[in-house]
Order: C-alpha cells, then structure tokens, then sequence
C-alpha cells in the first residue's frame, strides 16, 4: 500500500493524463459531452462572503456548474476558457457556478484568480466536496449543464474549451432560449 504523499503524486499523474486527450482530440471538449436529462440533485454551496446557496436560487436561468479545483492541472488550464465563456453567455441569462473543492476556503481561489486574471467567475466553494459526490463526480474538473427548468441536459468529464464557437453554440443550445 503506497503511503498518502505516493498517492497525491499518482491522483496528479493521472490527473494530468487524462487531460492530454482534450487537447489532443481538436474539438475543444465536444467529442466527450455526454446529453441526458435527468433531475438535478439538491446540492448546496458557500459563496466568499460565507452564505449558503445552491442551484435554485438561480431559478429559471441556464446553469454551468463546474467542479474544480486550484491544485488540479487541467482545471488550472480551462478557468480561463471558462472565465470568457461567463463573459460570453451572461446576455443569455447563462450562469457559471465553478464549485472549488480547495481547503484554503475564498483567499486561495481568490488568489488564483488574481493571479491568472479570472475577472467574470463568483467565488464558489465546496471545500468538503459534498456537491461533487451528491452530482456524481468522478473526478476533476467535472462539468453539469442545466437547462432553465433546472434540469441536468449534459455534463463533460475533463477539460473544456468553453469559449471556442463550437462549445458556446452546444451550450446555447441546450438550454434553450432565454424566455
């Protein structure tokens, strides 16, 4: 049995390789966006300022909730596709909920966002990672979209290029228009 530290270096390892692919496959994420609808699960969330949300204050409005975390590689790669994807679909009455399983609460995410210039993303934490297993993560970053009935219509497992063309018409797509 490898001890924890062994363990944190093989989740990295694999972590990183599973990201390879995205790049790799030229369809910025398309090729692994698996469409379903099913009930969105109740989950629940901190903002920065400590308050307690979920999807349901969001009520009628398309949502991109993305699981992820500043310690995960392709996670680091995608915030700022993501970042320019919110910028992107705010007029469509589109919201991106990025759920940051990182311990060191809002000062670290806000940190990384200082840092990597993310300027249209909340700060939103699941620290414990709660959410991600109530939605059925596998693992970082996981992705759910949900259409304005608040229903889960599709949801991508690895690394995304939310902004290109491509991606931004699927999600518009699948939500429907705003109303």
């Amino acid at each position: 049995m490898m001890n924890l530290p062994g363990r944190r270096v093989a989740l990295v390892l694999g972590v990183a390789a599973l990201a390879r692919p995205a790049r790799a496959a030229g369809r910025g994420g398309l090729d692994r966006l698996t469409e379903a609808t099913r009930a969105l699960p109740e989950i629940s969330f901190n903002t920065a300022e400590g308050l307690t949300q979920g999807p349901s204050a969001f009520r009628g409005r398309a949502l991109l909730i993305n699981l992820w975390a500043t310690w995960c590689p392709p996670c680091v790669a995608e915030m700022p596709a993501l970042d320019r994807a919110a910028a992107a679909l705010a007029g469509d009455g589109f919201v991106v909920l990025p759920l940051s399983s990182d311990r060191g609460g809002a000062a670290q995410v806000q940190a990384f966002y200082a840092r990597t210039g993310v300027a249209h993303l909340p700060v939103l934490l699941d620290p414990r990672g709660i959410a991600a297993r109530v939605l059925g993560a596998r693992g970082l970053p996981t992705t759910i979209i949900v259409n304005r009935a608040g229903e889960e219509v599709a949801r991508l497992e690895g690394e995304a290029e939310w902004d290109s063309p491509a991606m931004l018409a699927t999600l518009r797509r699948l939500v429907g228009p705003r109303t």
